[in-house]
């Protein structure tokens, strides 16, 4: 007797006893639905639908018994079909599958164990199918979660091109490291770090900007410890698991889109067009001149441009699959000489050896370039906006077209900024990375259920940047000219071993086990080299008469194992536990190896008989729950532990400086645990799905730069003194509308509310962050990165207490710890002692939203997505700079100018951080776009899509500034919603067309 596993829907042998079933599988609306998975319940022995929908699958050893086929696909439920297998004989079976909006029969990767169902977990994993989202116009792939998962805060801080984004599962994880998650791409743990290697200002590029979003299939978020914890030390911050497009059997299928992009600044700020000025700043001086405005924001921003091209070719037989992918992506910077660019290749062929194993090898080389104008602010005074701010909007920025020469804008003898035109015209700062992420995958089915995988991903990048500034500039600190060059070439290796059983122990009890090991490797090499007092020509870094050279080297290595067992009981109550075990080379030997367990379970009400009997308004009820640990390694460099001393020399002698920091071999990962519990819904026969998630993260050991006392000659130690909690909850309810042959409409809204709180801060219960100007803190109590500042000196009817001339005023006291203080007054009334510190804002949302519509009318589609962030608040540094009386380019400092305010108003309020915080509550339309399908039927076409989109076209907010979602401190964890003139998010519009042959 002969037999093969049926594989992509084509029998290779069959013998007189088996039995054939075949068929077509459909959904709702008649369409036939390519990719379908279709297993016989018991083995591993399954097909595909190929593109037509039609399948065939033959049963072994058929004597007459009843068998059950289970069909699964993306977004649908899950479908089961009895046949009756008689030896020889054939069964034609049309199955029709319905709509999943709780998507629990959704089939999921859960970290390094087996793929499974969503049926069968304890914790909430997100899935997005990148297909659902083509036109949204975004150029990234963080950028295309935005508003699609609960429990995710995604914030564009920039809108350069390549702006950079931070992605929050659940809030924060740690204070001195990174929060953002673990990515991995096709098994590959890939790099998402963001370098500044030159100073723009606080923006910097994150790496996800090289994955074209085109060859992605679906992607995965683990949002806690209790999902994530089988991840081990690098799972603090959650992780996102992104699948990329593979080839299918048969004909070669050929996909090309092509879009053109328009972009545009959606809001300027309202400048000064006062025609006079003062003559001084002296306070009872109230003499003017006149004056000529400009809007220097006209000559700064343009409308952008910009071109998407994408090709690929999938096909294959039974035993060979491939899928190729080729594009290439440019866009103009609302900025002008600002723009990104990024061209890519894709390949990827999957062998199948028999019904015994199966390897796949994928390779994706990424080329990205882009042309910067840097921002200043954060660190240095030179760039195009800061120049901006700090301008007095009455002095022409244009060059004098007879010396060529550009004339300083800022005012003299006080803080100089470059002129911004000439940043524009002059300064020449680029970014080029050349990236290859590859990845061999080896699956072995040793046995009837038991399987071996074996996976190698490698990771390797090196990202080159300059920067030049030509002698006899403007800029305060360069006039004689800049150059920097820097490198930073980055790999990374994994391997992971996994071995996985699925049994089924008797009629009602189902195992699946899962251990593995992985191997995994870092390196990251950076060179800088910085050229001052540059000649005449040229740009290289030999070109300046100071040079100063500097290289760093960092190693790390990691080794993980782990086991998980999983029981299912009646296909209803499903337990499951796991332990992870870690080691990792950034700590000292005692605290080297970790143990994160994990323990979760789910139990579908809705499959027993009382349900089923008794309620009729909920078709689907599961329950579940999970608690977990996990760690975190962004915290402490991998040498951190050690005293590292410099060399110096003196008199002809070698000898070695103390740094500023002492080592610490003590110190231990950060350790999150997390409690999770929730439920699933189905209402309405499943037409309205109900997700709800509540969440507990409580993170110990929290690595902190602590101060040490003068007398140990040192400045501060890594040390574990802090802890952090987050808490809150997260809904998503998906609802079909509309769903019958002509017209289908759904409907998906999420919320998250989370709460953080950061304590453990030793000393005064206060801890500043410098990327905030001192400003930003962590505060025993108080949420991470809360603005910490000076306040306003209030009356006890909470009015402004005014200085003896009338302005406003810093309160006085004396200040505690944790925040605390106690105002003072003198004889006169007025606050005496020193000026006082308090929590001033909070930049961390209370609340998430997301609204996202989709309707298929005919052949139209539409889709509208709101989201927004509320309750939290930005530090509008760009206003206070603009509305201070030295420079006064925004339309803020008119009062004092026309009189309406006392002289002076301006001088004091600048110094009342209070003042310059503002609500940055928000609700945008971030997606829209229509679309119209066409089936020609020419040239080998089989479908065609023609779409117009738009994005973050419109913005409901009071914020006074560009935008309130902005950050100039880039991707830092601590410092966010600091706003200081970074480049506002723009709106932006494309109009394209995809053609499938």
């Amino acid at each position: 007797m002969v037999f093969t596993t049926l594989v992509h829907g084509r029998v290779n042998a069959q013998s007189e006893s088996q039995h054939l079933v075949k068929g077509v599988i459909k959904d709702e609306k008649g369409e036939s639905l390519p990719g379908v998975s279709i297993v016989l319940m018991g083995t591993t022995r399954g097909t595909i639908t190929d593109l037509n929908g039609a399948y065939s699958l033959s049963i072994p050893e058929a004597s007459g018994q009843t068998v059950t086929l289970q069909a699964t696909f993306v977004g649908y439920q899950r479908a089961t079909q009895q046949v009756k297998a008689d030896a020889g004989g054939t069964t034609t079976l049309d199955i029709t599958m319905k709509l999943d909006f709780l998507s629990l029969d959704e089939v999921v990767v859960t970290g390094t164990s087996v793929a499974t169902s969503k049926r069968q977990l304890g914790n909430a994993i997100s899935t997005v199918q990148v297909s659902n989202y083509q036109g949204s116009v975004a150029t990234s792939i963080d950028q295309l979660l935005t508003g699609k998962v609960a429990g995710a805060q995604i914030t564009q801080n920039s809108g350069n091109p390549a702006g950079g984004i931070s992605v929050r599962l659940r809030g924060p994880s740690t204070i001195v490291g990174s929060s953002d998650p673990l990515y991995i791409v096709d098994g590959v743990i890939v790099n998402n770090a963001s370098p500044e290697l030159i100073d723009l200002g606080g923006y910097a590029q994150n790496r996800m900007v090289d994955i074209n979003p085109n060859d992605i299939e679906r992607i995965e978020i683990i949002k806690g410890a209790a999902a994530a914890a089988i991840y081990g030390s690098r799972a603090n911050n959650g992780v996102v698991q992104i699948f990329t497009k593979k080839g299918k059997e048969g004909k070669p299928q050929v996909e090309f889109s092509t879009q053109f992009r328009m972009s545009e600044i959606r809001k300027t700020l309202p400048y000064n067009k006062v025609p006079f000025t003062f003559t001084n700043t002296t306070v009872t001086d109230l003499s003017t001149v006149p004056v000529q405005r400009y809007d220097l924001q006209d000559r700064i921003f343009q409308k952008a441009y910009g071109t998407e091209n994408y090709l690929s070719v999938a096909g294959g037989t039974s035993s060979t699959q491939y899928f190729m992918s080729v594009s290439n992506f440019f866009n103009q910077g609302i900025v002008r000489s600002t723009d990104f660019s990024r061209n890519g290749v894709r390949l990827r062929v999957q062998q199948n050896f028999g019904t015994r194993a199966t390897l796949s090898i994928g390779s994706n080389y990424t080329f990205s370039s882009s042309h910067e104008l840097p921002n200043g602010g954060i660190n240095e005074a030179y760039g195009a906006l800061t120049g901006f701010i700090f301008s007095n909007n009455f002095i022409n920025p244009e060059k004098d077209p007879a010396t060529g020469k550009y004339p300083s804008t800022a005012p003299t003898s006080v803080v100089l900024r470059t002129n911004p035109l000439e940043a524009i015209d002059r300064f020449d700062f680029r970014q080029r990375t050349g990236r290859f992420i590859g990845d061999a995958q080896l699956q072995l089915n040793l046995l009837e259920g038991l399987s071996l995988n074996y996976n190698f991903g490698v990771d390797t990048y090196t990202q080159m940047a300059h920067g030049y500034i030509p002698p006899n500039n403007t800029t305060p600190s360069y006039n004689l000219g800049y150059s920097r060059r820097s490198d930073q070439n980055v790999l990374q290796l994994n391997n992971d071993l996994n071995l996985s059983y699925q049994t089924r122990l008797s009629d009602w009890l189902e195992s699946t086990t899962g251990l593995g090991g992985t191997i995994q490797y870092d390196r990251t090499f950076t060179t800088a080299i910085t050229a001052q007092q540059l000649g005449t020509f040229g740009e290289t870094v030999n070109n300046g008469s100071s040079i100063v050279a500097s290289e760093l080297r960092s190693e790390r290595s990691i080794l993980g194992a782990f086991v998980q067992q999983t029981f299912g009981i009646a296909d209803k109550i499903f337990v499951t536990g796991a332990a992870r075990v870690d080691a990792s080379s950034v700590y000292g030997e005692d605290n080297r190896w970790q143990f994160f367990p994990k323990v979760s379970g789910s139990y579908i009400l809705s499959e027993e008989n009382f349900w089923k009997d008794n309620v009729t308004f909920a078709s689907t009820f599961k329950i579940r729950g999970a608690w977990g640990q996990s760690g975190n390694l962004t915290a402490i460099g991998a040498y951190d532990r050690f005293t590292t001393y410099t060399p110096a020399s003196l008199s002809t002698l070698v000898g070695y400086t103390a740094p500023l920091t002492l080592g610490n071999f003590d110190v231990k990962p950060e350790r999150q645990t997390e409690l999770e519990a929730g439920f699933d819904l189905g209402l309405l026969n499943d037409r309205i799905g109900v997700e709800f998630s509540y969440f507990k993260k409580n993170v110990e050991d929290l690595i902190l730069n602590r101060t040490l006392a003068p007398s140990t000659g040192f400045n501060n130690r890594f040390i574990n003194v802090g802890t952090m909690t987050n808490k809150g909850f997260e809904v998503q309810v998906k609802a079909a509308i509309v769903q019958n042959t002509s017209v289908k409409w759904s409907s998906t809204f999420s919320y998250t509310h989370n709460k953080n709180t950061v304590d453990g801060v030793e000393g005064s219960g206060v801890l500043p962050f410098s990327g905030g100007f001192g400003q930003v803190a962590a505060v025993n109590g108080y949420p991470l990165g809360a603005f910490y500042s000076t306040f306003f000196a209030r009356n006890p009817d909470g009015s402004l207490l005014l200085t003896p001339t009338g302005l406003p005023q810093r309160e006085r006291g004396v200040q505690g710890a944790n925040g605390t203080y106690t105002t003072q007054r003198d004889a006169l009334g007025q606050p005496s002692g020193a000026i006082l510190s308090r929590v001033i804002g909070n930049p961390n949302p209370e609340h998430i939203v997301s609204w996202i519509n989709d309707v298929e009318w005919n052949k139209f589609s539409f889709r509208m997505q709101w989201d927004g962030m509320l309750g939290f608040d930005v530090f509008n540094f760009t206003k206070r700079v603009g509305d201070r009386d030295l420079y006064g380019g925004l339309q803020g400092y008119e009062p004092e100018l026309r009189g309406e305010v006392p002289k002076g108003t301006s001088a004091a309020l600048f110094s009342v951080f209070e003042n310059w915080i503002e609500d940055g509550s928000f609700v945008k339309l971030r997606e829209l776009s229509v679309s119209y399908n066409v089936k020609p039927g020419v040239l080998g076409i089989q479908n065609m899509r023609i779409f117009v989109a738009g994005r973050n076209l419109l913005s409901i907010d009071d914020y006074s500034g560009y935008d309130p979602e902005t950050n100039a401190a880039g991707q830092t964890n601590a410092v966010r919603g600091f706003d200081f003139v970074e480049v506002p998010i723009p709106r932006s519009y494309a109009l394209g067309v995809n053609v499938k042959f």
